[in-house]
């Protein structure tokens, strides 16, 4: 004889989703804030990038625009190790390279390419550039990303290749080159370099930096293994438009902020 079927208590209704925490980009009440908003994840990302090992010597940095003098641009210390960063440490700089706020010097090789693509990408709040060791493989190889997995899709034909290495970059033409081949991209892949990305946010380029670094290992990885089959077109395209925005970059970007800002509180200071 089969049991009566008896069902069990009744589960809890489903809380309303409005009332469930989702973080989005916040909302600046002033200049101020906004400014102190973007130094914070900017230390916190130099220190997420010390963690990852992206340091490499004093190479590497990130940038972000300040809110208000929109041609003056924070960026972390010259010589002063990842890890250690502070909002305290930040420098701010002009276009020229030359501090106006600020305790340190700032790498003024890297500061030349990173003006002229704020300069050229008015829409852009942050640039990373770092010295990774899959990224500065991959430039070796001069290649692109191809589309072998989902976090590559993002990249999908918004990225590009500067072809030409002509030494430590030094002058503002060779940061308007630089610029130009970026384009309207959120990367770059500088041939015997390394990789370039930007963001709306610095959330957002911290976020594709990662991403675009991991990315480079997966393809170096599967080619060393056998031959990666590629997306076709069509899903490579529909996967960028759904996870190569910078707001899904901001979102995928908030556990590593929320850990460096629990685990390392001091960044603050």
């Amino acid at each position: 004889m089969h049991g009566t079927y008896e069902p069990g208590p009744t589960p809890p209704a489903p809380l309303p989703t409005d009332s469930l925490r989702f973080a989005m980009p916040p909302m600046h009440d002033s200049v101020e804030d906004e400014r102190r908003h973007r130094k914070e994840r900017l230390a916190g990302a130099v220190r997420i990038f010390g963690r990852q090992g992206f340091e490499d010597g004093v190479s590497g940095h990130i940038t972000a625009r300040d809110p208000e003098f929109t041609d003056c641009f924070w960026v972390n210390p010259f010589g002063m190790p990842f890890k250690h960063v502070t909002v305290s440490d930040l420098v701010l700089a002009n276009t020229d390279g030359q501090v106006v706020e600020g305790r340190y010097h700032v790498n003024q090789a890297a500061f030349t390419v990173h003006a002229q693509v704020h300069a050229a990408r008015p829409d852009v709040v942050a640039v990373a550039h770092c010295h990774s060791v899959h990224g500065r493989a991959l430039s070796a190889l001069g290649d692109l990303l191809d589309p072998i997995t989902q976090e590559s899709c993002a990249f999908y034909e918004d990225h590009a290749v500067y072809d030409a290495y002509s030494g430590v970059a030094v002058d503002t033409a060779e940061g308007r080159r630089i610029a130009a081949a970026l384009g309207s991209g959120k990367g770059l892949v500088l041939r015997n370099h390394g990789l370039l990305t930007v963001g709306d946010s610095v959330d957002a380029a911290a976020w594709w930096f990662l991403s675009m670094e991991r990315s480079a290992q997966v393809q170096l990885t599967a080619k060393a293994a056998g031959r990666p089959i590629l997306i076709d077109h069509k899903a490579a395209v529909a996967t960028r438009e759904q996870l190569g925005g910078d707001l899904v970059a901001w979102i995928n970007y908030q556990p590593l902020w929320q850990d460096i800002s629990r685990s390392e509180p001091d960044l603050l200071s």
